[in-house]
């Protein structure tokens, strides 16, 4: 079964939630499943070698789930208006991906939480789309068409998925926020599976 890989670090367990309802919304485009991901923590003092399983949520990320996939979801919280460092280390390390041209064409979106409204959530997305972008993918926001857009006064950019967490990182996610969520897992299922059908038929 083709799959998207919904790739995600979370700190506080909002991100985390956030790729679960984009997974949904993958879920219900029929012929495509989601494949959630973690990345692990990365130590600011040394190279740290974490566990190969993680003591709790989804698998580790390997190069294989990201070659694999039929477009990818990328999701990390604010850390000064860009991603979170694990999620950046990660991505760091895939050159011979890039070398190989495996991710060229594939749809990809990003997604955020931050503990404040202004803290960075557009930055974040907006800064999370640069590899994607040298890896040759293809970008999807969100359309206007999703009218929750219109009204969200918490999280929600048409440069993807975003959550106000509070300054406590636990506010839940709003029902708007939850609907963009999934909103943008239906999108990107369906661009995936549109590309992989025009691909075929060349």
């Amino acid at each position: 079964m083709p799959f998207i890989l919904i790739l995600y670090y979370s700190r506080y367990g909002a991100t985390a939630e956030m790729a679960r309802l984009i997974a949904r919304g993958v879920e219900e485009v029929p012929g495509i499943e989601a494949r959630l991901r973690t990345v692990p923590a990365v130590s600011t003092v040394c190279e740290a070698t974490e566990d190969s399983v993680p003591a709790s949520g989804a698998p580790y990320a390997t190069l294989d789930d990201l070659r694999q996939c039929l477009g990818l979801a990328l999701g990390s919280p604010t850390r000064f208006g860009n991603m979170a460092a694990p999620v950046k280390y990660f991505l760091d390390g895939t050159s011979p991906l890039w070398l190989a041209g495996a991710l060229i064409g594939k749809p990809a979106a990003v997604f955020t939480s931050t503990s404040s409204l202004h803290g960075g959530q557009e930055t974040t997305l907006l800064t999370m789309m640069l590899p994607l972008l040298h890896h040759g993918m293809m970008i999807l926001g969100l359309p206007y068409s999703e009218t929750d857009l219109l009204r969200t006064t918490s999280g929600g950019t048409p440069y993807g998925p975003s959550h106000l967490a509070g300054g406590e990182s636990n506010q839940p996610l709003t029902e708007e926020e939850k609907r963009l969520c999934q909103a943008l897992g239906r999108r990107l299922a369906g661009a995936a599976l549109a590309l992989d059908r025009a691909r075929a038929n060349h």
